[in-house]
């Protein structure tokens, strides 16, 4: 049985985007050396209907968590927060990081200690999924798409419900308004 018709918003504005420098950890204990990239983020927002306007969603309040969320990362040093592979300790308004025989120390505003087991575009993209998704609640998005870009072709999109579209909100229903416009 074929997907039901359905409406697909893209943002991919070009403000969409952060600079950080970070360190990829791998399974087999090693990690790569520090350095930067200049990440774009792009999402996408579907659903099988419209509100009484013909609209999906106001995708001015999600540009703007977007944004945000770019905002916080931007221009720093990205430490995973979640693992027990890194000693990581603040010290004398510094962040000292060490990881093998390698350590580093950066200014505290610098960095940014992210809730992660590690700073890769996988975890990273389900990071910024987290972020938009509640500024989706009581719309008509069914399926939210993040996709974060670390390089001109490498990145990866992390794709899911938006949380409170399951059996108890039928899909396509919107609590407070008229739906209009919904495909066949």
């Amino acid at each position: 049985m074929p997907d039901p018709p359905r409406f697909e918003i893209r943002l991919a504005k070009e403000d969409f985007k952060f600079s950080a420098a970070h360190f990829t950890l791998f399974p087999d204990g090693r990690a790569e050396l520090l350095h930067g990239h200049n990440y774009r983020v792009r999402v996408a927002l579907a659903g099988r209907s419209l509100d009484a306007v013909g609209l999906l969603v106001d995708a001015a309040a999600v540009k703007r968590r977007i944004r945000a969320a770019c905002a916080a990362l931007d221009e720093r040093t990205l430490i995973p927060a979640a693992t027990d592979r890194l000693l990581v300790r603040r010290a004398d308004g510094g962040v000292e990081v060490s990881f093998g025989d390698r350590s580093y120390r950066f200014p505290e505003g610098d960095v940014v200690l992210v809730p992660l087991e590690n700073v890769s575009i996988e975890l990273l993209a389900r990071k910024l999924w987290e972020e938009v998704a509640p500024e989706l609640g009581g719309t008509l998005v069914e399926e939210l798409t993040v996709e974060v870009e670390e390089t001109p072709g490498q990145s990866c999109a992390y794709r899911a419900p938006v949380p409170g579209r399951g059996a108890d909100r039928p899909p396509g229903r919107h609590p407070d308004r008229p739906v209009e416009g919904a495909p066949g």
